[in-house]
C-alpha cells in the first residue's frame, strides 16, 4: 500500500500549474469543450446539455478580466488540465475546471484542485473559493463535497443567458458550492 501512495505521489507531482497566456486560449477552449461536451470522460454533460460549453471569445474575455487568471498543465505539448481563478469581493471564483478525459479517474483533478486552492489562498489572499455546478450532475457535486466544499444556497435555473449550452432535460438547475481555504 505504501508503494502505491509513493507511486501516485510521483505520478501527480509532474502536474504543476502554470499561468496561462493569451497564446493558450484556443487550447483552453478546446479542452473545456472536450471535458464537458465531449463523448467520453466522467465530467461530460452531453446527456443533459447540448452545444459547446464555451467559446474562444469567452475564454479571451475571462483571461483579460482584471484579477483573474487561467492556470494550465501541459504534458508532451498537450493541454491536460486547466482552471480559472478570479478574485471577487471576499472570495475567489473557480471556473472552467477541466481535465482531459485521458487523465480523468487518476487523481489528477483532485490534485489540480488542491493546487488551485493553494493559489487562491496565498496569491489571491482569499479565505473562500466559490463555484457553480449543474445540480443534476450528482457525481460532480459529490466530487467537490468529498473535498470539503459545501452547498452555498439554493438552486437556480440553468443560466441560458450565459450561452453555455442548451438543456436537453426539463428543469435543469445550477447551485453554488463554497469552501473555506
Amino acid at each position: 500500500m505504501k508503494r502505491d501512495v509513493i507511486g501516485a505521489s510521483a505520478f501527480l507531482s509532474q502536474f504543476t500549474l502554470m499561468q496561462a497566456t493569451s497564446e493558450h486560449c484556443q487550447d483552453i477552449c478546446d479542452l473545456v469543450n472536450l471535458a464537458y461536451r465531449g463523448d467520453r470522460g466522467w465530467t461530460r454533460e452531453t446527456d443533459i446539455i447540448d452545444g459547446d460549453r464555451t467559446t474562444l471569445s469567452e475564454i479571451v474575455t475571462a483571461m483579460e478580466k482584471p484579477g483573474a487568471r487561467f492556470y494550465i498543465v501541459y504534458q508532451r505539448q498537450r493541454l491536460i488540465a486547466c482552471v480559472y481563478l478570479a478574485k471577487e469581493q471576499h472570495h475567489v471564483y473557480l471556473g472552467f475546471f477541466s481535465v482531459h478525459p485521458d487523465f480523468q479517474d487518476q487523481g489528477v483533478g483532485g490534485y489540480i484542485l488542491w493546487q488551485a486552492e493553494i493559489i487562491a489562498k496565498h496569491q489571491f489572499v482569499a479565505d473562500r473559493i466559490r463555484m457553480f455546478v449543474v445540480s443534476q450532475r450528482a457525481e460532480l457535486v459529490a466530487f467537490y463535497l468529498r473535498r470539503g466544499y459545501q452547498r452555498a444556497g439554493g438552486q437556480q435555473a440553468y443560466p441560458l443567458q450565459l450561452r453555455i449550452g442548451v438543456p436537453k432535460v426539463a428543469n435543469l438547475t445550477i447551485e453554488y458550492l463554497e469552501k473555506q481555504i
